[in-house]
């Protein structure tokens, strides 16, 4: 996919006074030196770097744990908001150039972070092993667990990840590079979501969630206000839209940390004593500094963005003290990270094979009865249904104010698309799908198969085409960057009738005959990465043969059916070959989880082979009626441009064409 779009000149712009660089540079020295102050007595009062009584590492551990993490969030929190910043948020004018002077700051800040993170990784171990920095052996005992140990292993991964985004951002200049720079700073936070204190317990998936939500939000936020302090006089008349655009930004982070509080409260309280606790103590301090930067966003954008151009001292003066206050709920954020929370009760027992294979107790024995009456919830997936609902309906609303027609039954479809989609990630498809095959293939086939059915004709990409505003100096907002992806190059290849197909069933076979599918059962990230690649793989095959949205130029119908008929009926043999096979895909995971209402393995694995080849009959059926009236429309669509046609010009492509004939003719008689 490239962002890359010629410019077109742009006029000179007059910058008005500039702030002095001392006050520049003040924004992320405040920022961090608040946190240091505020972390060093946090940690003293919550015991967070008490000696333990077995295993203690020393002093130079237990304070370097805290006091890199400071650094180590504040350095990815500004190099994610230049990158974002730099991307999304700040225009270029002639003569100017902020986003290489966000870029070159970027590329120091990663550098900063990459060290900070490789500095973790040491220190860490020592924490986890009870050793001090200085002990022999220390280092070759380092190397020995690089790998073998979870939390080692992504803290290596992200340290990886962010020595690759330093040259990326050192060379990134074009706004699509600084999308694809943040792009990669922010999937580089994700392994500390798997590594949170929380995240091996019971609950773990809700945890993971939790903490990338309050990770990404808060980098972004905290971020973009220290970028935003950083380019202040290279702004000039670019700081109100900048301010502007960065306040809508900062809303939806805001609204992300404070659900991802919410979450955590699911997991770290059960009764009234628990809220009194240490860790809670720092929780509430950061909900009161929370309430603290809502009143500051209110007054940035009541008071600043208007009149942002005339007035930038004021916008860097009020971003100053914004960021002490985020530096203060960054030091506590890091201290929280090292206070052990409250032991929460648990109904489920965590002691068997189910919990240590896939974090997950043993759910009820399964019947029909309980396909409705069994949930566990997903949030990832459930946010991510409610927002899709939640901005296809406000873009319905805002069409139907306007005057606009956009029919009622496409919100009724996405509406009932995502409500299936919720079901099978967190109802009992979900929920027994994790020691059932059966139920697992009911998951795919829904995710595959029934969900892209419903969403494709809600035409999605047709309504934000109508409803979100264009940018018209030349920066990535959400219809560019929408534009940029449906007609980008790879999105030609993948909604290729063929190529989708061939991902469509190639999908299948690669998942099943290889350790794909224990690796999805045993790993939350694996079952992640499952759900979203069933999913859109199944709505690229669909759209590919049925989507009206604007993208790549559908095939002749006639071709459609034929790739439609072909993939599914590799489909159903490869439902056939599961319904009489007699080996059992991923033995060791299923016969180690020892489910008592299972006891034939292979009879189980029989009945989901029966369900894909049996749930690829309707969907058939549909698609094939769904191409046809396509077919039909745009016959219809054709003839009715023809016959506008020949009434401007009086028919002339016929009167072309009776010539030629007549032509032909005299030339035979002669």
């Amino acid at each position: 996919m490239s962002l890359r779009t010629p410019s077109p000149p742009v006029a000179p712009e007059v910058h008005g006074a500039r702030p002095a660089p001392a006050l520049r540079w003040a924004v992320p020295v405040t920022t961090l030196v608040t946190a240091l102050v505020v972390a060093v007595p946090a940690a003293l009062l919550s015991g967070a770097v008490a000696p333990l009584l077995l295993g203690d590492a020393g002093p130079v551990v237990r304070w370097g744990m805290v006091l890199l993490k400071v650094v180590h969030h504040l350095a990815a929190a500004l190099t994610i908001g230049l990158l974002v910043a730099a991307a999304f948020l700040v225009r270029e004018g002639r003569g100017t150039d902020r986003r290489g002077a966000a870029a070159r700051v970027a590329a120091l800040s990663a550098l900063v972070w990459a060290v900070a993170s490789a500095a973790i990784l040491v220190v860490g171990f020592g924490d986890l092993a009870g050793l001090p920095l200085g002990a022999p052996g220390y280092l070759s005992d380092l190397l020995a667990n690089l790998w073998g140990l979870e939390v080692m292993r992504l803290r290596l991964i992200e340290t990886v990840l962010v020595a690759l985004l330093v040259p990326l951002a050192a060379s990134a200049r074009t706004r699509g590079a600084l999308a694809w720079a943040s792009a990669l700073a922010l999937v580089a936070l994700l392994p500390l979501a798997y590594g949170g204190h929380a995240s091996g317990t019971d609950g773990h998936e809700t945890a993971v969630t939790a903490l990338a939500l309050h990770l990404v939000g808060m980098c972004v936020w905290v971020g973009g206000l220290m970028a935003l302090g950083l380019l202040l006089p290279l702004l000039g008349p670019a700081l109100p839209d900048t301010l502007r655009r960065y306040s809508l930004l900062a809303t939806w982070c805001y609204a992300a940390i404070a659900l991802s509080g919410l979450l955590f409260a699911l997991l770290t309280a059960d009764d009234l004593a628990d809220l009194s606790s240490v860790y809670w103590v720092l929780i509430w301090a950061k909900v009161l500094l929370l309430g603290v930067l809502g009143v500051f966003g209110l007054v940035q954008r009541r008071a600043i963005i208007a009149r942002g151009a005339d007035r930038p001292w004021l916008f860097g003066a009020l971003a100053a003290g914004e960021l002490a206050v985020m530096g203060a709920a960054v030091a506590l954020g890091a201290v929280l990270s090292r206070t052990p929370p409250p032991v929460v009760e648990s109904s489920a027992d965590l002691d068997t094979a189910v919990f240590a294979l896939t974090g997950y107790p043993m759910p009820p024995p399964y019947s029909p009865g309980r396909l409705l009456d069994v949930w566990e919830v997903n949030w990832l997936f459930l946010l991510v249904a409610l927002v899709a609902v939640g901005l296809y309906a406000a873009a319905c609303v805002k069409l139907w104010r306007r005057g606009d027609r956009w029919p009622w039954w496409r919100l009724l479809v996405w509406v009932l698309g995502w409500a299936l989609f919720v079901y099978v990630t967190s109802g009992a498809p979900a929920v027994y799908g994790r020691v059932m095959f059966s139920q697992h293939m009911m998951m795919h086939m829904a995710l595959m198969m029934g969900v892209p059915i419903l969403l494709v004709p809600a035409q999605a990409i047709t309504l934000a085409y109508r409803t979100l505003p264009a940018r018209r100096d030349k920066t990535l907002g959400p219809r560019e960057l929408l534009l940029a992806v449906v007609h980008s190059r790879w999105a030609t290849i993948v909604v290729n009738p063929v190529v989708a197909g061939v991902v469509f069933f190639g999908s299948l076979v690669a998942f099943y005959w290889t350790g794909l599918l224990e690796l999805a059962m045993t790993t939350h990230v694996g079952h992640v990465l499952m759900v979203v690649h069933f999913s859109l793989s199944g709505y690229a095959f669909v759209w590919s043969l049925v989507g009206q949205d604007p993208g790549p130029e559908k095939w002749p119908a006639p071709l459609r059916i034929i790739v439609l008929l072909g993939t599914l009926a590799t489909h159903a043999f490869f439902g056939l070959a599961l319904m009489q096979g007699t080996w059992l895909l991923a033995p060791g995971f299923y016969k180690a989880i020892e489910v008592p209402w299972v006891p034939d393995l292979l009879a189980d694995q029989q009945v989901g082979g029966a369900i894909a080849w049996g749930v690829g009959e309707l969907p058939t059926v549909v698609l094939v009626l769904m191409v046809m009236v396509d077919w039909i429309r745009r016959d219809e669509r054709e003839s009715a441009r023809s016959d506008r046609q020949a009434a401007r010009d009086d028919d002339a492509e016929l009167a072309a064409y009776n010539a030629h004939l007549q032509s032909l003719a005299q030339r035979s008689s002669r």
